[in-house]
Parts: structure tokens; sequence; C-alpha cells
């Protein structure tokens, strides 16, 4: 059984005048990473905020290991691009926040932040408020506050598109060491190629608005992945190459179509 499947999702604002997304239908594989790239304003981020019933949608099923979706669901967290952590709690008190929300115990509450703070390398820094803290160490922040919840589904929403390109390139690798070692399914939305192809196993490419299904690419570079070698893979290059003729393919219409 599919871990995730949405059929006929469409999704438009401003009283149906502006069409985000329209008749989207795909599954996601249990413990699969699915990237999923497009133009700007294609509705990525949307299509994440409609799967975690964030925004109602217009029309279209979504499915969680066959169960229809219909609220938010415990067992699916959300790491957004701009951190979302509460500026008035410490960095032990945001990963924390999800376990208390769920009436877990204090001690095991205590037990599992403390692992996630050391899986993150934030040792030292638990009581330290989020403007203390570096871009990088607040998305960890982010990203261990998501995970402490043991969600079976986690969405991504550029969580690393405002962070400096070493930052960026040293979460990637954690990411994807914590998918491997915590076995969960993921959903990554990003605007770059190259993460894409590191964290997918497959690539969900989208045409420009109103965001429908380009089409599923799959990336058959097999895991445990070395960045650098993804890089350079033959693989990777000529899937690189395609992918952003696809995009410039849609550029080039849009800028057309606004002329």
């Amino acid at each position: 059984m599919a871990k995730v499947t949405v059929r006929h999702l469409t999704k438009s604002y401003n009283s149906g005048k502006v069409v985000a997304l329209q008749n989207v239908s795909f599954e996601v594989q249990p413990y699969e990473s699915l990237c999923i790239l497009g133009p700007s304003g294609c509705g990525k981020t949307t299509l994440l905020r409609l799967l975690d019933c964030l925004i109602p949608r217009d029309r279209g099923e979504i499915f969680l290991e066959g169960e229809p979706v219909t609220a938010p669901r415990p067992d699916v967290a959300m790491v957004f691009q701009h951190f979302g952590l509460f500026p008035w709690k410490s960095l032990q008190e945001n990963i924390a926040y999800g376990l208390a929300l769920r009436g877990r115990a204090k001690q095991e509450v205590e037990t599992i932040v403390q692992r996630y703070i050391h899986l993150m390398g934030l040792q030292g820094f638990e009581k330290s408020y989020p403007y203390q803290l570096s871009g990088g160490m607040q998305q960890r922040a982010g990203l261990a506050r998501a995970l402490a919840v043991n969600p079976s589904l986690l969405l991504m929403d550029e969580p690393f598109g405002s962070l400096d390109a070493q930052t960026r390139e040293t979460l990637q690798e954690e990411l994807s060491k914590i998918l491997e070692q915590e076995r969960k399914t993921m959903l990554f939305v990003t605007h770059s190629i190259d993460e894409a192809i590191y964290l997918g196993d497959r690539i969900l490419l989208m045409t420009s608005r109103p965001g429908r299904i380009r089409e599923i690419l799959s990336v058959e570079i097999p895991r445990p992945r070395d960045l650098s070698r993804v890089r350079s893979d033959p693989r990777s290059v000529r899937l690189r190459a395609y992918i952003w003729d696809q995009l410039k393919q849609d550029a080039g219409q849009n800028i057309r179509g606004s002329t």
C-alpha cells in the first residue's frame, strides 16, 4: 500500500481567479523520499499545505496509508523554510513543543529532546533562544522538533533555501543520514536540482501555474550517497541536464506569455 495517495487535487485562490494546482495525482511509497521541483509559483508550497490540511482544497482526495485525510494528523510533521521557532522559547523548549502538546510525560520528553539535540549537534545550546543561534542552528532545531514527535510522514518546504551554501550542504548530508537511520517517508520541496537529485528517490517535476505534474523521474543512484560523488556521477549529470532543459522550457513559455 502506498504511504501517500493524492487524487485529482485542485486548489485556487481569489475566488477561483488564480488556480495554483490543477488535477494533481501521484503516490508516495513507504520510506520514499520524493522531491518536488518546479518553477516559482507552480504550487509546490500549496501542495504541502494541502497535504498537512493547513488550507482547504477545492477538489480532490488525499489518503495516508489508505485512510482519507480530512484534518491535521499527529503523525505528519512539517518543516518550514523560515524555521518556525517560537522566539520566547529556548531551543530545548522549542524541540519539546510538539511532545508537550501530545501530553507526553515530562521524563519522556526530556529523554527524547536530549536525543535529538545530540543527533543534530546542538549540545551546549539547550537554554539558548532563537535569536542567539545561527540560521543553520535554527534550522537544525526546527528539524529536531519535527523529528522528535516521530512522524511517519515528513513534509519539508524548502527548509535549507535561506542558508549559505556550506551550511546547506552540511544539513543535506545530515538529513540524508537521518532518513536512513529513522526510516521516514518524506516530501521535500526545493528549487535546487542538485538538492533534489541528492535527497530524492524520485523527483516530481511540476509545470508552471496552474501547477500540474509534468513527469516523475527516478533517481537511479544507490544509497547511502556521498554528496561529492553524486554530483560527479554520470547519471546525476544526465538527470540534471534533462531537468534543467524542462525548467527552461517552462520559463520561456512564461516569458512569451507575459509579453
